[in-house]
């Protein structure tokens, strides 16, 4: 016979309380992030920023040192990142719906925002988390360049239709060559095409195969 687990309302109470304490008393993205310009160093890791980011800490802004100067923090406006400017043609922007304010940091810039991205390009239609406030490479859009920075030339994607085959698999192919005597060197390709019209054939025949056994039933 299994003891049954008594409830202990005293004991849960303390739970909750140790979790709200520890929610509490965690450290704030203010905390987090803290820089010392001179030295480089994040006073609550004690960690030191690498050299090749020394230059962007000076010259950019993260993107609550730029939300903060604006009404509303920014909401509706489009922000981009440096390194994008330099990586892409295509546009890729963010564009802002939601802020939530750390008002624990001494000029508001710090916090967390959502938003719609535009990457290469191509708009997601769901609402996410900016990721990587926090980096020195953010940049505002200006209003009257918004729709001038929008416009691009949709991009044709590469098909790729044939891949390698695995080393193990390669290694076999040819072993199997060999063993029926043939000289032929030619690269075993997989053809992608194929095996996705072979995946859909075989999802398609279980789809019929259990709508079928579902209208014959089970003998009894």
């Amino acid at each position: 016979m299994v003891r049954q687990k008594l409830y202990r309302p005293i004991a849960a109470m303390a739970k909750k309380i140790r979790e709200y304490r520890a929610l509490k008393n965690r450290p704030r993205d203010s905390q987090r992030f803290a820089l010392d310009y001179e030295t480089m160093t994040r006073p609550f890791t004690g960690k030191r920023l690498p050299a090749l980011a020394w230059e962007d800490v000076k010259n950019e802004n993260r993107l609550f040192t730029l939300l903060c100067r604006l009404h509303r923090f920014g909401i509706g406006r489009m922000v981009t990142r440096k390194s994008w400017l330099w990586a892409y043609e295509e546009p890729c922007y963010w564009v802002i719906t939601k802020v939530k304010v750390d008002y624990t940091a001494e000029n508001m810039d710090h916090g967390q925002a959502w938003g719609y991205q535009t990457f290469r390009g191509r708009t997601s239609d769901e609402l996410k988390e900016i990721p990587k406030v926090m980096y020195h490479d953010w940049r505002m859009v200006p209003k009257h360049e918004e729709e001038n920075f929008k416009k691009c030339t949709p991009v044709e994607e590469e098909r790729v239709q044939y891949v390698p085959y695995p080393p193990l698999l390669r290694a076999l192919i040819f072993a199997q060559r060999q063993k029926e005597g043939n000289v032929d060197t030619e690269e075993p390709m997989i053809d992608l095409e194929w095996s996705a019209a072979l995946q859909k054939r075989r999802s398609a025949l279980q789809e019929e195969h259990s709508s079928q056994k579902q209208i014959e039933g089970t003998p009894v």
